[in-house]
């Protein structure tokens, strides 16, 4: 009996790793399992990017670190000679007045079929999925813009203040489509349109 005794305060390194092999094979197939759970994540069936190029006005936003404080924020899109988007975003500080910050990117169509997704970069090499998930196909006057990540989700509009039917309709379509729309943030913008 003694020599039981012993074996069992000795440490047992394979043990150890056993264990810890069978824990990380147990989180990364609950990974794995909750990835193949989630649905796709469709876009509208077609942009005509040509329409939907010009300025933004941001409705709401899942919040992210990179639009922390921001208020009136708009973006602005341009058709560039070779086919790439830029992209001009802006953000004023804490308030509708307050201290303006801009960054520029650049986009690309990823999807040449449906022009509904995008790859956008602010800061090279590193891209973002831009895809465009509902949309105002009459007069492009509202969009939303999410990724298949479902951690950043925007509504946008053409006017700083979108129709509280179109609103709804598009938080609906974003809890539809299995965005935490509960967090959303509604961006405080001007309510007129600044002077062009």
């Amino acid at each position: 009996m003694p020599a039981k005794k012993n074996l069992l305060k000795r440490p047992q390194p394979a043990l150890y790793t056993a264990a810890a092999a069978l824990v990380g094979t147990g989180v990364a197939a609950f990974v794995y399992a909750k990835r193949r759970l989630r649905t796709e994540l469709p876009t509208v069936p077609h942009v005509d990017v040509h329409r939907y190029m010009g300025l933004w006005y941001e409705v709401a936003r899942l919040p992210t670190r990179y639009e922390k404080d921001c208020q009136h924020v708009t973006a602005e899109y341009r058709l560039m000679p070779d086919g790439k988007v830029s992209v001009l975003n802006t953000c004023h500080k804490h308030e509708l007045e307050g201290p303006v910050e801009k960054v520029k990117g650049t986009a690309r169509v990823v999807d040449k079929t449906t022009n509904a997704k995008l790859k956008v970069s602010f800061f090279w090499p590193f891209e973002g999925d831009y895809w465009i998930l509902d949309l105002d196909h009459h007069d492009y006057q509202y969009a939303l813009v999410g990724e298949p990540g479902r951690k950043n989700l925007w509504i946008l509009s053409r006017k700083p203040h979108l129709e509280r039917a179109w609103r709804d309709q598009l938080v609906a379509k974003g809890r539809e489509l299995g965005f935490p729309v509960e967090n959303l943030i509604f961006t405080g913008q001007p309510v007129t349109e600044p002077d062009a």
